[in-house]
């Protein structure tokens, strides 16, 4: 019966779609397109009507560098070219929170949810679509502690009307009464989800750590904007805040996949227009400047003393349904310092990650915080190291969850971690770790780089900060030369620093700062190499 059914579907499927003629000694395939005669055949070996030329990439010598031009306004384009018909391409500008110590916090935040609204020449973001869509194109604006893109990705034939569209958005917003009510909304529901759902409470402690870790200044300021501010911000602060930041020689337009020759075409078409707020002095409030200030790193700790019995998707497999959250970080250094890369290697070597993701290649099974605590202790639902890197700053924390009756437990494990830091490599049945977390870091490295927006980040962050970008073979090359001596020293360095300590939850079991600052100290001085370290003694 089966084979029956599927000689009844084969004999029907030419009616559908097309016909399979083949003709003895040469064999001829044919397909008979689907219209209303049925008459009208082209051989698979002939090109479609109406479709594109197809082009395959081929092996080349060519090496596809980063090409950078400032033009007489102080921007900077920055491009790298590489095969395909799309490209990725925005400006990137040396803004963020962290700027935002003299206006009201969020202003970014809302700057962020306003992009891609109305403009002196596209009535609203519908109009914008209408031009990007044809092209098959996307836009995009985040915004970060230091720094706010807005990007597209589309097709090269709409290389310019995407250009326009975003030098609009950049230079031209009009920021309508109507539009900053739609922000203050999107703004509040953002507010909310932080508070109530779950899948945001990593970024809750990434927002903790950071305050934290610089106290009231730079990237320590809030990244979303207070409840106490979404009705204080208005038009004007909007547009001072651009008018100090969103200037061409804080500005860098790069383009991943495009014709540097192209870009800068392009560049001095678009982006040598007035900006809006130069044109009515009455948008701007003068008394507010630009902020030249450097982070300054002061440790210290936040708590956050909540109930999150309630915040969870669902039935949580962790005993009671609820979890205590804390974070340890120490400073480290910004992306400029020769320390950068054997800082990163630490960070991968320590890994780490959720209890339940564990297994298989490429997942960081074998790193420190998986062997040392996820596969150790049953009751640590999460674990995992990073390295945090700013323009001129930087921290390495440990960010770790477990039941709120093991908090004290799990503070000791986490500042028992970063103490092993400064000891020997670890050479077992499972291999070499510096050696593993080296060949991780450079796949990981590799792995980011093939996706275009990637490439397009890449470029204009290392253009913002040091006004031209190293390759992938440099980074290759100084993540190789990492040495055991090297990870020893740069743990050392950070220990040295005073601990910054974020904790949200039920925090009744969680130790002083001083216990968990002197039980650090304590693990330096005697040079930690094993066994455990006690906040009680």
């Amino acid at each position: 019966m089966a084979s029956a059914r599927m000689v009844n579907l084969f004999s029907r499927w030419p009616r559908i779609c097309g016909q399979i003629k083949s003709n003895h000694p040469s064999v001829q395939i044919q397909r008979l397109f689907c219209n209303e005669n049925q008459s009208e055949k082209l051989p698979l070996s002939e090109r479609l009507p109406g479709l594109p030329n197809v082009r395959y990439a081929v092996a080349s010598k060519e090496r596809h560098e980063t090409k950078v031009t400032t033009l007489e306004n102080g921007l900077r384009v920055a491009s790298e070219k590489s095969f395909g018909d799309c490209c990725t391409f925005g400006i990137v500008i040396d803004s963020g929170s962290r700027y935002e110590v003299a206006y009201p916090s969020g202003v970014v935040h809302f700057l962020e949810k306003l992009a891609f609204h109305s403009t002196t020449k596209y009535s609203d973001n519908n109009a914008i679509q209408e031009v990007v869509e044809p092209h098959g194109g996307m836009i995009d604006c985040q915004a970060q502690r230091d720094c706010l893109m807005y990007a597209s990705s589309i097709s090269l034939k709409g290389i310019e009307d995407g250009m326009d569209v975003i030098s609009e958005a950049v230079l031209r917003p009009k920021l309508e009464d109507a539009e900053i009510e739609e922000a203050r909304q999107a703004v509040a529901y953002e507010l909310n989800l932080l508070d109530t759902d779950p899948d945001m409470t990593m970024n809750i402690m990434n927002e903790l750590i950071h305050a934290s870790a610089y106290r009231d200044n730079t990237v320590g300021l809030p990244r979303y904007c207070s409840p106490d501010n979404i009705n204080k911000i208005d038009k004007k602060i909007l547009y001072t805040f651009m008018k100090n930041y969103h200037t061409p020689d804080r500005m860098v337009l790069s383009g991943a996949g495009i014709d540097h020759d192209l870009l800068v075409d392009l560049a001095k078409k678009y982006f040598t227009k007035t900006p809006i707020w130069e044109e009515d002095a009455k948008l701007i409030d003068p008394t507010l400047g630009r902020d030249g200030s450097l982070s300054q790193y002061t440790g210290g700790m936040i708590k956050v003393d909540k109930d999150l019995a309630d915040v969870r998707n669902g039935p949580n497999p962790m005993p009671q349904g609820e979890l205590a959250h804390v974070a340890i970080a120490l400073e480290t250094c910004s992306w400029h310092d020769e320390d950068y890369i054997p800082f990163s290697v630490l960070a991968m070597m320590l890994g780490g990650g959720g209890s339940f993701s564990v297994g298989g290649p490429g997942k960081g099974m074998y790193s420190r915080l998986y062997l040392n605590v996820l596969n150790r202790y049953y009751w640590v639902n999460f674990c995992q190291a990073l390295n945090v890197t700013y323009d001129d700053t930087g921290f390495f924390t440990i960010t770790a969850n477990a039941h709120p009756s093991h908090l004290g437990d799990l503070v000791q494990i986490v500042q028992n971690e970063l103490c092993k830091t400064a000891g020997k490599i670890t050479v077992n049945a499972y291999g070499n770790e510096l050696e593993r977390a080296k060949i991780q870091l450079k796949s990981l490295l590799l792995g980011h780089l093939e996706l275009r927006p990637v490439v397009f980040e890449d470029i204009a962050r290392q253009v913002l900060a040091s006004g031209e970008r190293k390759s992938a073979e440099w980074y290759i090359e100084k993540i190789g030369a990492v040495t055991e001596e090297d990870i020893q020293r740069v743990a050392n360095r950070m220990l040295r620093t005073q601990p910054a300590v974020a904790a949200m939850g039920n925090l009744e079991q969680l130790p002083s700062y001083d216990k968990i600052a002197n039980a650090l100290v304590k693990g330096y001085s005697r040079k930690f190499l094993g066994g455990k370290i006690s906040l009680f003694s």
